[in-house]
């Protein structure tokens, strides 16, 4: 039974799984925009998922033996698959208006200030509203609002903009000896603290900043200090007796402004060839700020639709790829001579001899003649 393999059907992409892999797994293993969005499921924590539901999908086939549909959409971080199994999740329209209906509810408390939050350029909730929110908001009350509060000298705890996806809960309760924050009062009253007002300074409590969605948790030793996307990430490693040590440097010139965990294309925290989470500590979270600290690997790959790749710092170190040599020979429509395949000129017309800029009304054909008024001023 070890061997055995399910086959399931994602967006008319078929992928082999082990029996028990959730629907989200599948589509991880098949990448791109096939993956549903996730704010609260994370899979280095047990039972995380299932709050947020903006990975709902539609389960068109139950499974080969019951090929009949799921009735309502489901949420792909908490279903598993089965043999034969369909999915539809951006070729869903129930699906893309769910999640439009999702991201609303999300954004209906949650303050509009990115622009002065240290999470923004790598936060979930921006990438889902761009990707899925609407144009603007139906939302006509006061948004809730939370008295600040002090839970400690590292971590900056910011209520109004906390979704509730418990993933700092989680992860105090799994990697702590003792855990001193979680969710206190119900309904919308909900929220975030410590029980009476104590600090969080476990040694790998600063790891809740790494699995925030948001700029509920944030690093109070880079607060207001500098923009994600002015820093170059880059990868380093120490050797640390108390967590794995690798980490990733941001950096600006030779200053090293903030340190957190290196992370995968999901935003989950990267994993240990020996398949551990490669967790860091508060030692080297928020001390270890000098080069000397660590010893440098390189810059950091960075997807270059993130914003954080707006720094250019890969082509300080490898130059400008040159794109020339794999397009010669393969018929490239960018070097071919545009009056030889465009309808708008013709040949014998040279744009280098029209007086000033070209007008649109300069190629309209005239109506007594059939030809283009330009071909008459250039015979002129």
């Amino acid at each position: 039974m070890s061997d055995q393999k399910f086959k399931v059907t994602i967006d008319n992409i078929t992928v082999e799984v082990a029996p028990g892999t959730t629907i989200v797994q599948a589509a991880r293993l098949i990448g791109g925009d096939v993956v549903p969005p996730t704010m609260c499921y994370y899979s280095k924590l047990e039972g995380s998922g299932g709050k947020c539901r903006t990975c709902l999908v539609e389960v068109s086939k139950g499974s080969e033996k019951d090929p009949r549909p799921m009735p309502k959409l489901v949420a792909s971080c908490r279903t598993t698959v089965m043999d034969g199994m369909e999915v539809k999740s951006i070729t869903s329209d129930k699906v893309l208006d769910a999640r439009k209906g999702v991201t609303e509810f999300l954004l209906l408390n949650h303050p509009l200030d990115c622009p002065v939050c240290d999470q923004a350029g790598e936060c979930d909730l921006q990438n889902l509203s761009y990707e899925h929110g609407a144009a603007s908001t139906r939302y006509d009350f006061k948004r809730r609002t939370f008295e600040k509060e002090d839970i400690g000298p590292y971590i900056q705890l910011h209520m109004t903009r906390c979704i509730l996806c418990y993933r700092c809960v989680y992860t105090a309760n799994q990697l702590t000896d003792k855990r001193e924050h979680g969710v206190l009062d119900r309904g919308d009253h909900s929220a975030i603290s410590t029980c009476i007002g104590k600090a969080l300074d476990n040694e790998f409590i600063g790891n809740v900043i790494d699995v925030c969605p948001v700029g509920a948790l944030t690093d109070k030793t880079f607060r207001f200090k500098n923009r994600v996307w002015f820093t170059k990430p880059v990868d380093a490693h120490r050797d640390c007796p108390t967590c794995s040590g690798r980490v990733r440097l941001w950096m600006r010139g030779d200053e090293v402004f903030r340190v957190t965990a290196r992370k995968d294309e999901y935003g989950e925290v990267e994993s240990l060839e020996n398949g551990k989470t490669a967790w860091i500590c508060n030692t080297c979270r928020f001390e270890k700020k000098e080069t000397k600290d660590w010893v440098i690997e390189g810059p950091t790959k960075v997807n270059r639709h993130s914003v954080i790749s707006q720094g250019h710092y890969v082509n300080a170190v490898n130059g400008q790829p040159k794109l020339i040599n794999d397009v010669i020979g393969k018929d490239p429509k960018l070097l071919l001579d545009i009056h030889k395949i465009s309808d708008v000129n013709r040949p014998e017309i040279d744009l280098s001899q029209i007086e000033g800029p070209a007008h649109s009304d300069d190629f309209l054909p005239n109506q007594s003649t059939g030809t283009m008024k330009q071909i008459g001023k250039l015979g002129e």
